[in-house]
């Protein structure tokens, strides 16, 4: 374990890449203050976290809610950064696309408020997503950083993921405003299907939807025809890498691979013969995606450690450890 690099703030601390990422930063000598919605029956285990090396010395948790952003104040409160992983998670049945933006966008515009409140946050390192950037009708095989996801285009699609990625695009674009409206040195994130073994107790959707042609088909199962991923790895580096680099600035794709769902049946027969594929998606027609470039963030010196193989490595692995394969 490094030295002391000072503290930093991490939201949604329960999370796939949320509790990844703070076991990545105690090992690397942070500090680090995360976030956690309110358990007023103390049921929930947080042991996955309060049990990492480092966490007795180096881990504070708040308790907080993006439903009201001012109680992030204690948590950001005396952090140098702060990245910003939480989403709002309590969708009702029915409820509108617009409701579900605007609690997205006060959740997100309140915590960078708090950020500016604190006079210690110098960076604020935002979790977007590949769904801000995938749905324009552009035609092309990669995306850069200019892309953004058309929102009426997407309201004509009507897909399952519509509120999700209608939400995700407007709300990138109302921190990024913010930000430059009040001096806040922001960097966004744009993390495609993110793959790899987790800490957190539950399965992630993605880590389910990656394992679909052994675990069974999903209602996403689409998205795998053509898909961008990153491993958990990787994708933390980057967070920590962007936070640190003095000419980091703006928008940057994170994404080291892009896989057919042909290459991913290929890829689980021949590795792992003992979960036959029950689901090949040979059925399924949709839109081929397109990948996502990270030439922006190779360019300032960035590097991917995983390949396709070692996500599904540590997914498949810590699936086995955790009972949801056997």
């Amino acid at each position: 374990m490094e030295g002391d690099k000072g503290t930093v703030c991490v939201t949604g601390g329960t999370g796939y890449v949320g509790s990844w990422l703070i076991k990545m930063l105690l090992e690397q000598g942070y500090s680090v203050h995360t976030t956690v919605r309110a358990d007023p029956g103390n049921k929930r285990d947080l042991s996955f976290l309060t049990s990492l090396p480092g966490a007795d010395k180096k881990l504070k948790i708040f308790t907080a809610d993006l439903s009201c952003p001012e109680s992030f104040d204690a948590a950001i409160e005396g952090c140098k950064g702060v990245f910003h992983v939480a989403a709002p998670i309590d969708f009702q049945v029915g409820e509108t696309e617009a409701v579900v933006t605007q609690r997205a966008i006060n959740g997100a515009l309140g915590i960078l408020k708090s950020c500016l409140r604190s006079k210690t946050v110098k960076r604020v390192v935002f979790t977007s997503s590949i769904a801000a950037v995938y749905f324009n009708n552009k035609n092309v095989d990669m995306m850069d950083e200019s892309y953004w996801t058309d929102v009426d285009y997407l309201r004509e699609l009507n897909l399952n993921v519509s509120s999700y990625a209608i939400s995700k695009t407007l709300t990138e674009k109302a921190v990024i405003e913010f930000a430059a409206e009040h001096g806040l040195d922001l960097l966004t994130v744009i993390p495609p299907m993110v793959v790899g073994p987790f800490i957190c107790p539950k399965m992630q959707n993605t880590v389910r939807l990656a394992l679909a042609p052994i675990l069974g088909g999903t209602d996403d199962d689409s998205l795998l025809l053509n898909a961008a991923m990153v491993h958990i790895d990787d994708l933390s580096r980057a967070f920590i890498f962007l936070l640190e680099h003095p000419d980091a600035k703006g928008r940057y794709n994170c994404s080291s691979d892009t896989v057919t769902i042909g290459k991913i049946v290929e890829l689980l027969s021949a590795n792992y013969p003992e979960y036959p594929v029950i689901h090949s998606l040979a059925e399924f027609e949709g839109t081929r995606m397109p990948g996502l470039s990270s030439k922006k963030l190779l360019d300032l010196g960035f590097k991917f450690n995983c390949g396709v193989k070692d996500m599904h490595d540590g997914a498949i692995k810590c699936c086995k450890e955790k009972g949801f394969l056997w």
